[in-house]
């Protein structure tokens, strides 16, 4: 698969300390997007009414949340929440309210930089047809929710599809597991839920028994999952 690389952005940041606003907007201008810089309620606005590819939005207790639940009611534009409050508590409440990414302050503007592109890769790649594609010798049926190898059909589950779709979107990528459960299946995470972890097992059954040895799912051990791509096939003992 050709990786689907972000064009220049539309962004919206939404951040009380001007002073890092404006190094936002200088670092994020400097790699050739648009930025727009706004506070508060005005930010509110001007996200609902504006045209805008990315929201970055500043929060304050559950203050930003709200105004996150808000404009979850009426956009879909991707956001990336920033926050002082990193606790998991804090991250998987932004995330089952719809957040894109979260990333904890302090913050290193590169790395905020690398979770923009991150973001703005996966929704260009979203944006392609729902065609059934190609993916080396695997092909992906979106219409189907299935994989196939060979013209042999993996016979995934819609949830399973979504979970390899998502790794396969960030291949070489380790994702989290709310990460994981916000965007593919679509709910919070919670320690208890095994069905992650059952999803994945399935998925490597499945692209093991027709015959798919070009990339191989591994267990990060308490980060999440990361699809990886191999130079060369795994031998059949794998």
């Amino acid at each position: 698969m050709t990786p689907t690389m972000p064009i220049a952005a539309r962004i919206l940041a939404v951040e009380g300390d001007s002073l890092l606003a404006r190094e936002l907007q200088t670092h994020l201008q400097r790699r050739g997007h648009c930025v727009t810089l706004s506070a508060g309620n005005n930010g509110l606005l001007l996200a609902e009414h504006g045209n805008f590819d990315l929201i970055l939005l500043a929060i304050l207790g559950t203050d930003g949340l709200g105004m996150l639940e808000q404009l979850r009611r009426r956009s879909h534009v991707p956001v990336l929440l920033m926050s002082a409050l990193g606790d998991e508590q804090h991250r998987i409440a932004g995330f089952s309210l719809g957040a894109d990414d979260y990333l904890p302050k302090p913050f290193s503007i590169t790395e905020l930089c690398v979770r923009v592109t991150a973001i703005l890769r996966r929704v260009a790649y979203e944006r392609k047809t729902s065609l059934p594609s190609e993916s080396g010798e695997l092909v992906f049926d979106e219409t189907n929710t299935d994989v196939s190898l060979a013209d042999s059909p993996a016979g995934l589950t819609a949830s399973e599809y979504r979970v390899l779709e998502l790794l396969w979107q960030h291949l070489n990528e380790v994702l989290s597991k709310p990460f994981l459960y916000q965007q593919a299946l679509r709910r919070g995470y919670a320690r208890h839920d095994r069905s992650l972890d059952m999803h994945i097992s399935h998925i490597r059954r499945k692209l093991q028994a027709i015959g798919y040895r070009a990339a191989r799912l591994e267990t990060v051990w308490g980060q999440g999952y990361m699809l990886v791509g191999l130079q060369e096939p795994l031998s059949e003992s794998v």
